[in-house]
C-alpha cells in the first residue's frame, strides 16, 4: 500500500480510503467487520462515513453505519489505527429526518457530538461538510443557478469559527468539503488567512465517466494544496464492467435503488465498453484500470472505494499496486475525447 499525507497536516493515510456506505443496508454488520478487518490488514488505515450513510438516507437506518463503525472498534480496540473521516449533512428533502437547520453553529455541535458518541470515539480526524448549504452541487441539484433568496454566502466564516473552537476542543482534527466548486473552495481558503482553520480535502465524484473535477476544482487542488477524496471511482459500479455482461447481484446498488442512474446512460455504457476493450487489450481488468487512473491522478489524496463482497474488496485494494503505462493513458484520453463525461 502506498502513503501520502492529507495535504498541510502531519495525518498520513493510504492510497486508498475504505468507504462504507453500504454498512447497514446492503452489508450488515458482520460484513462491515469483515471489512475493515481486511482492509486494516491490508493496509488501509483511512476509512470514510457519514452521519446520513447507509443509503439511501431514511429515517428508519439514519446513522446506523457509523453504529457499526463504532461496534467495531469497541470490539477490536484498533481506534488508533484508523484515520476516521465523516460528515454533517446538509440540507434537502431527503434530510429532513436529521435536521432542517442547516449548518448553524447548534447544528454542526450536535452533530460532531452524535457523531462521536455513535463512532465510540473521542475525536474525528477528518470532518466533512457533505454539500454545500447553498443552491449548488446539492444532491439532485448539479451546477449553479443564481437565487436571490439564497443567503448562504454569509455563513462562511460562521462555520469556520465553530469549527475552530471543535479543533480547540480536541473532537475534530482537521476539515474537509464535499460536493463543493471551485467558488466555494476558494471562498473557505480565502477566510481561512484569518486565522481560521484551513479546508485540508475535498471529496467529490471523479472517474472515467465523470472527470468534471478536472474543470475548475483540479487547478485548485493543486495550487491551493487542497487533496481530492475521489469518491465513484467506480461509478455505482458500472465501471467494473458488471453491468455490460448482466453479472449484477440482486442486491447490486443500480438494481436496489434505480433512481441512481447517472452512469446508466448509451454514452456511459458505450464509453464502458470501450474501457474494457482497452484494458483487456494490456491485461487488466476493467476495475484495475478503472481505480488505477484515479488513483494515479496528482491531485488524488485518496481514492474511496466500495464493496458489497469480500472478492470486490479485495480487487479494489489490489489496484492500488496497478502502474498504467503510457499507451493506456493515450488509449484513456483517446476515449474521453471521443465520449467525454458521459454521465448527465
Amino acid at each position: 500500500m502506498k502513503y501520502v499525507k492529507i495535504p498541510n497536516t502531519d495525518i498520513e493515510v493510504s492510497k486508498i480510503c475504505l468507504g462504507t456506505m453500504t454498512f447497514g443496508n446492503q452489508n450488515t454488520q458482520q460484513d462491515g467487520f469483515d471489512q475493515m478487518d481486511i482492509a486494516l490488514d491490508r493496509g488501509v488505515n483511512f476509512f470514510d462515513t457519514a452521519e446520513l450513510y447507509p443509503v439511501p438516507a431514511n429515517a428508519e437506518t439514519y446513522a446506523d453505519t457509523e453504529r457499526i463503525i463504532g461496534n467495531w472498534f469497541q470490539q477490536t480496540g484498533k481506534r488508533d489505527q484508523v484515520v476516521l473521516a465523516t460528515k454533517i449533512a446538509g440540507p434537502g428533502d431527503y434530510t429532513k429526518h436529521i435536521r432542517t437547520s442547516g449548518f448553524d453553529s447548534d447544528a454542526i455541535r450536535y452533530a460532531v457530538d452524535q457523531s462521536l458518541k455513535r463512532l465510540k470515539t473521542d475525536y474525528i480526524d477528518l470532518y466533512q461538510l457533505h454539500w454545500p448549504e447553498r443552491m449548488t452541487n446539492m444532491f439532485g441539484i448539479r451546477g449553479f443557478k443564481h437565487q436571490p433568496e439564497d443567503p448562504w454566502e454569509n455563513n462562511f466564516e460562521a462555520i469556520l469559527k465553530t469549527l475552530t473552537d471543535l479543533i480547540s476542543e480536541g473532537k475534530i482534527r482537521q476539515i474537509g468539503l464535499s460536493n463543493e466548486t471551485p467558488w466555494g473552495v476558494m471562498k473557505f481558503l480565502e477566510l481561512s488567512q484569518k486565522g481560521l482553520p484551513r479546508m485540508a480535502t475535498i471529496q467529490n465524484p471523479y472517474s472515467l465517466l465523470n472527470r468534471t473535477f478536472e474543470v475548475g476544482n483540479a487547478e485548485v487542488s493543486m495550487r491551493e494544496n487542497i487533496g481530492l477524496l475521489a469518491y465513484s471511482p467506480l461509478a455505482f459500479g458500472v465501471l467494473s464492467g458488471k453491468y455490460l455482461h448482466g453479472k449484477q447481484a440482486a442486491n447490486s446498488r443500480l438494481e436496489l435503488f434505480p433512481r441512481m442512474s447517472r452512469y446508466s446512460s448509451e454514452a456511459c455504457t458505450e464509453a464502458t465498453r470501450r474501457y474494457e476493450k482497452l484494458a483487456i487489450q494490456h491485461g487488466l481488468t476493467l476495475t484495475e484500470m478503472a481505480l488505477a487512473f484515479v488513483t494515479s491522478r496528482p491531485f488524488v489524496t485518496s481514492n474511496i472505494i466500495g464493496a458489497t463482497t469480500l472478492n470486490q474488496l479485495h480487487e479494489n485494494i489490489d489496484s492500488a499496486s496497478v502502474e498504467l503505462s503510457n499507451e493506456i493513458m493515450e488509449g484513456i484520453e483517446a476515449i474521453q475525447k471521443e465520449i467525454p463525461d458521459p454521465a448527465p
